[in-house]
């Protein structure tokens, strides 16, 4: 088949979970002998803003939208027609015969649409974007969870909410696309160190003056506009955890075209760095790990907390190290390496794939301290496939993996001293440790995955003619 995959950002310059995961569906179904290609968006101020460009990764055609953020008013940032006008050029170019959305942020829900007018429409939802702006996490800017949408509050906390470039920032990105138009300097990583430097002595930028009443009828007719394109769009729609697949249903979508269907980890790259020996095996220090974003919302600095609060003597045993990305929270990120010093813990950049499934493989312990309900991570998926035992918080998708298997534990999301005392018990049982993964349910493969979203395609295929 001819398959078009759509997300938000890809790899290489992007390396969180979504991304991940649809670099690895891409090149999996393309190993199956199908065509595949890319539609994502990316924000690169050396270049001009709704430039479209054709690159590959890793043997898949990729179609690459820039978009800087531009928007002149909120409604741009879910219907956007210059996402639009770019998709349809990709549709016009790839002919798809299905159109499989990963995200739609950065992107338009009339992509949707468009889509829909030539093939068959899938979409697995990997967050709550759909439903919450605020980067799809339902997260209030105190850090609690958002049981139940309500435009008014969402108003309040879309208030200061920054979702798109200054006059300043546009008239900044204007001229560094002119200056490496003409000579080739790309001077952006320039500009984002300065502006990181300005921001150390100066407050946020002045938020976008639509506030109360305004904002919280933007965000019921965004909720609208969504929902009803996804009704008349999407044929079928994949729901990585149970929690999310309740979530959507509360939201209003059909359970006929809701299907439950988790990820899966890339076997092979694991197969290539096997567990040496069972968890907590060993003379050695046991090893910790957490890896992620380096996010106020992914909360490592929850696990250095924990780590300090564990008695000098059992610290000595075993060891902290943290790998990811902070490009995004530069504060947030100097804290941690300061908090990480102090407690003995080691912070690292973000990993390769290959050092992923190595680190995974040898690792005792992994850590998911994340205080937002996430849906079905995908390093905790790894994790299962590495078999290395697992602490996550009790939220989301997450608690469900520590119920189906026997991976780990879960604690109270955003309690250190929980966090601390589940870490004083596994770690003074390495035997414990060991004991995870006698039995229980296998871990799901992405080639298992991705063949049954070869089957949706072609079910979806077939019920087209009906559909329309």
């Amino acid at each position: 088949m001819r398959l078009l995959l759509v997300a938000h950002n890809y790899p290489p310059a992007h390396t969180a979970g979504v991304e991940q995961h649809t670099a690895q569906v891409a090149r999996e179904l393309a190993r199956a002998g199908h065509a595949v290609e890319v539609f994502c968006a990316e924000k690169d101020i050396a270049r001009p803003d709704g430039e479209l460009r054709e690159r590959e990764h890793e043997g898949v055609r990729v179609h690459e939208l820039v978009n800087n953020l531009t928007y002149a008013s909120f409604e741009q940032t879910f219907d956007f027609a210059p996402a639009e006008r770019a998709f349809e050029r990709v549709l016009e170019r790839a002919r798809p015969e299905v159109v499989h959305f990963q995200h739609l942020m950065y992107l338009s829900a009339g992509c949707l649409e468009l889509a829909a007018g030539v093939a068959p429409v899938v979409f697995t939802l990997h967050d709550y974007w759909l439903q919450c702006p605020r980067f799809g996490q339902r997260l209030h800017p105190d850090g609690s969870n958002c049981e139940r949408i309500d435009f008014a509050r969402c108003g309040e906390c879309m208030a200061n909410f920054k979702f798109r470039q200054s006059a300043l920032e546009r008239s900044a990105g204007r001229w560094i696309a002119q200056v490496r138009g003409a000579t080739g300097v790309d001077l952006s990583q320039l500009a984002k160190s300065a502006a990181r430097g300005l921001r150390l002595t100066k407050s946020a930028a002045a938020p976008d003056p639509t506030r109360g009443a305004q904002l919280a009828e933007l965000l019921a007719r965004r909720d609208s506009r969504l929902r009803e394109s996804v009704l008349r769009s999407v044929q079928r729609i994949i729901a990585p955890s149970r929690f999310l697949y309740e979530r959507v249903l509360e939201w209003g979508l059909p359970p006929a075209r809701v299907e439950l269907m988790r990820m899966g980890a890339e076997s092979d790259r694991f197969a290539a760095h096997p567990r040496a020996r069972p968890a907590g095996a060993g003379d050695g220090p046991l090893r910790v790990v957490f890896l992620g974003t380096f996010a106020p919302h992914k909360a490592p600095h929850l696990v250095v907390e924990a780590w300090r609060r564990l008695p000098a003597a059992l610290r000595s045993t075993a060891q902290l190290e943290l790998y990811g990305s902070g490009a995004h929270y530069p504060d947030y990120v100097r804290a941690l390496h300061s908090a990480a010093a102090e407690a003995g813990a080691s912070v690292g950049a973000v990993l390769s794939r290959d050092g992923v499934a190595a680190t995974l493989s040898s690792a005792d312990l992994l850590v998911v301290p994340s205080v937002w309900w996430e849906n079905a991570p995908l390093v905790l998926i790894e994790a299962i496939e590495a078999r290395t035992p697992v602490l996550v918080s009790d939220l989301g998708g997450m608690a469900e993996f520590v119920r189906e298997r026997p991976c780990g534990e879960a604690f109270a999301p955003g309690d250190a001293g929980e966090l601390a005392r589940a870490l004083e018990r596994l770690l003074s049982d390495r035997a414990g440790l060991g004991r995870y993964y006698q039995g229980g349910p296998p871990p799901p493969t992405m080639p298992a995955n991705v063949a049954r979203m070869a089957q949706i395609y072609t079910e979806v295929i077939g019920e087209r003619p009906r559909a329309r």
